[in-house]
């Protein structure tokens, strides 16, 4: 297909995205989102909510409430919308993106992110063993299908503050106890990604140029990342990374922690049988532990970051870390999110 150029647009083609909707805007990193796009000034950013939902959303989004078993109400929502990023939990019912990207089609909504942050998405066996990628496919594969959107996949791989904060089926540690547990001897390094960068790319992303203005222009657009993923990240870790940088933001010494070593590979089949007798927490063990293969969780030496293009800044570590232990102390993400 030959490039295609802002020049050669209709009179009043505007080369940039303003109207913007997310669902999960309430969530934990669709906040981010929203008020990292609020911010640039550049957007109108609408909030996609259900009929009922009692989620405080950023101040300055518009609200529509839908009804997912009514597409006339998802359609109406997405009128007019240049943009739908969708962020819901993974356990959220699977047809949703579904009924949300038939809707976006119908609405001729033109770019779709869909519900994908992950780690490498192109690598094949890690998406199949963490029991996402077939799902991510199917849903990339029916909005090209549908003819009108293109999508833009988000690679971040986890998400920095919620995964030290979270439990220690996740990084590994146990702030209450003062526990740590590495897998293999912890020095695997994995891309993280915190939630304040993930709203920055989001909203460089969408500040783009939607197209180049003529063969001479050598900008990054939002189009060069049409039906791809783009690739960032705050830090390529390791646990014992990690736990160095808890240890300078606590004054703890590492004597003040235990420390306990399991073969990653093991603990990742323990997660698969724990899913398949009906634990569901199995599957926060299998994910976390499939992504410390080595070699697995690091997509930036395979593939490079975005985060120049899009200018991302580099982060302070040790700022970050103290912004998990800090989350860590008031019960976690989950009780944040809650309060």
């Amino acid at each position: 297909m030959a490039p295609q150029y802002a020049k050669d647009q209709p009179q009043g083609y505007q080369n940039h995205v303003k109207n913007i909707a997310i669902v999960g805007a309430g969530g934990q990193v669709g906040e981010y989102m929203a008020k990292a796009l609020l911010k640039t000034g550049k957007h109108t950013v609408t909030a996609i909510t259900r009929e009922g939902s009692s989620s405080v959303m950023p101040e300055g989004m518009a609200v529509k409430k839908v009804n997912y078993d009514d597409k006339s109400s998802l359609v109406g929502a997405l009128k007019g919308q240049d943009v739908l990023i969708i962020t819901m939990s993974v356990t959220a019912p699977p047809d949703t993106q579904f009924k949300l990207v038939d809707a976006a089609a119908e609405a001729g909504v033109p770019f779709i992110l869909p519900n994908e942050y992950s780690s490498d998405p192109t690598n094949e066996s890690l998406q199949k063993d963490i029991l996402l990628g077939d799902g991510r496919v199917k849903v990339r594969q029916h909005i090209e299908e549908k003819g009108v959107s293109s999508w833009i996949g988000f690679a971040c791989s986890f998400w920095y503050e919620y995964s030290l904060a979270a439990a220690p089926g996740t990084y590994g540690f146990d702030f209450a106890n003062k526990t740590a547990a590495f897998y293999d001897k912890g020095t695997t390094k994995i891309n993280t990604s915190t939630w304040e960068q993930c709203g920055r790319a989001a909203a460089a992303l969408l500040s783009l140029k939607v197209l180049p203005e003529d063969a001479d222009d050598k900008s990054t657009t939002l189009s060069s990342f049409k039906n791809g993923h783009f690739y960032i990240s705050s830090f390529l870790v390791s646990q014992r990374d990690m736990f160095e940088s808890i240890l300078r933001v606590t004054g703890d010494s590492e004597k003040d922690w235990t420390i306990t070593y399991e073969d990653v590979k093991e603990r990742y089949k323990a997660g698969v049988e724990q899913m398949k007798g009906g634990d569901q927490m199995g599957f926060m063990k299998l994910l976390y532990a499939r992504v410390f293969f080595p070699g697995d969780g690091d997509y930036e030496s395979k593939h490079g970051l975005d985060n120049e293009k899009l200018g991302l800044p580099k982060e302070d570590f040790d700022e970050a870390t103290k912004r998990a232990v800090d989350l860590a102390a008031k019960g976690g993400p989950f009780a944040q999110r809650r309060g």
